[in-house]
């Protein structure tokens, strides 16, 4: 069997820490120990006396614990902490997923569960969020892709890359979809606390008992750094994913497992860091878009540092997100590595003085680029 290739992250993996400006990243600019250290009131002497032994290979129940408490009903041991989200997406579809198997997937998305299933041996049937109608998804399209037999689907609400956030009719009507064939919904809740309008979007926790959330520090809390990550299951299911946690990276750094739960317990401030930074760089990029007449097609986002826009040329987005990286070094994500040509997804996270700097360089060679 032929390997898929996760090309989003070969980009990103290549080039974000090789260029001039990042525009690919879909959180805001990060916070540092310093910052956080000051904003929950602890110190450095605290950090520094954290031993750096194996931790808890699930994580320390009192960051089990503090996690749970953001789900309704959830306690302890329905929680598994990862090295990322990404890893927690990596064990739930290992759980799960065995050759023959048929996964429906929001889409677009980040490819990551996509790509993966798909190496484990299953099919995929995609029902699409329509750009023509705000994102939302066609009810039909939920019932055609979550069809009897299928296995596990996949939804990333607030979604990467449109920033958009379900309305409660399209994530009852997958529920229901979901319950009526008797899937296991994976829902990856990664972005959630970053709602521009400060409205956190309900957790599809609860929804449904064969319902695994999965969430992290990485984009709406700023801590990529800290490769915090969860699964949120049943605890019955938690044993299952445990049992393969165990084959992949232990667990997380007893420093990190530490600065989480700072994280956690003051995660009022560190949200509100993360929307005061959306609010404040969304409309300098929104009016640079403007610049470009009639070139970008977009809607605001709700979620999320990323606009993703529609331009109206025939150059195709990897061709132009390589062009602007060789010739400006700034790197911006192609819509193909979501399967959508011809859109670009912009970051718009970063410190507002680079983000300034990196919208005027961009303005003349995109111009060009776009004739």
């Amino acid at each position: 069997m032929s390997f898929i290739q996760f090309d989003l992250e070969r980009w990103q993996s290549t080039w974000e820490n090789r260029v001039r400006i990042n525009m690919a990243e879909s959180g805001v600019h990060p916070l540092s120990i310093r910052e956080l250290l000051d904003m929950s009131g602890s110190t450095w002497e605290a950090l520094a006396d954290q031993r750096l032994g194996y931790d808890q290979s699930d994580g320390t129940p009192e960051l089990r614990e503090t996690i749970a408490s953001l789900y309704a009903g959830a306690t302890a041991d329905s929680v598994i902490t990862t090295v990322g989200s990404s890893e927690a997406n990596f064990i739930v579809c290992w759980t799960l997923v065995e050759p023959g198997d048929h996964v429906a997937i929001l889409t677009p998305t980040y490819m990551q569960t996509h790509g993966l299933v798909q190496n484990l041996g299953a099919s995929v049937s995609e029902f699409w969020l329509q750009g023509s109608d705000g994102w939302e998804p066609d009810p039909e399209d939920i019932k055609r892709a979550i069809a009897p037999g299928t296995k596990l689907v996949v939804v990333t609400n607030p979604n990467n890359p449109t920033g958009h956030v379900l309305s409660e009719r399209a994530r009852n009507c997958i529920v229901d979809q979901v319950a009526a064939v008797g899937a296991w919904l994976l829902a990856d809740e990664v972005y959630q606390g970053a709602e521009l309008n400060g409205k956190t979007t309900p957790s599809l926790w609860g929804s449904y008992d064969r319902t695994i959330v999965v969430s992290g520090l990485s984009k709406a809390y700023g801590l990529p750094g800290l490769r915090i990550g969860w699964t949120v299951s049943p605890a019955a299911f938690k044993i299952e994913l445990f049992r393969r946690h165990d084959y992949t990276v232990i667990g997380p750094s007893p420093a990190s497992d530490y600065l989480a739960r700072l994280a956690l317990v003051n995660r009022d401030k560190v949200l509100a860091r993360t929307r005061r930074i959306l609010n404040t760089n969304y409309p300098l990029l929104e009016t640079w878009l403007q610049e470009f007449g009639d070139v970008f097609a977009w809607q605001r986002p709700e979620c999320g540092a990323i606009c993703f826009a529609r331009y109206h040329a025939s150059i195709s987005a990897l061709d132009v997100a390589e062009r602007v990286r060789v010739e400006q070094n700034i790197l911006l994500e192609p819509g193909d590595h979501f399967s959508m040509p011809q859109h670009l997804r912009f970051g718009y996270g970063n410190e507002r003085a680079e983000l300034e700097d990196a919208l005027g360089i961009l303005r003349g060679p995109l111009r060009k680029i776009f004739g």
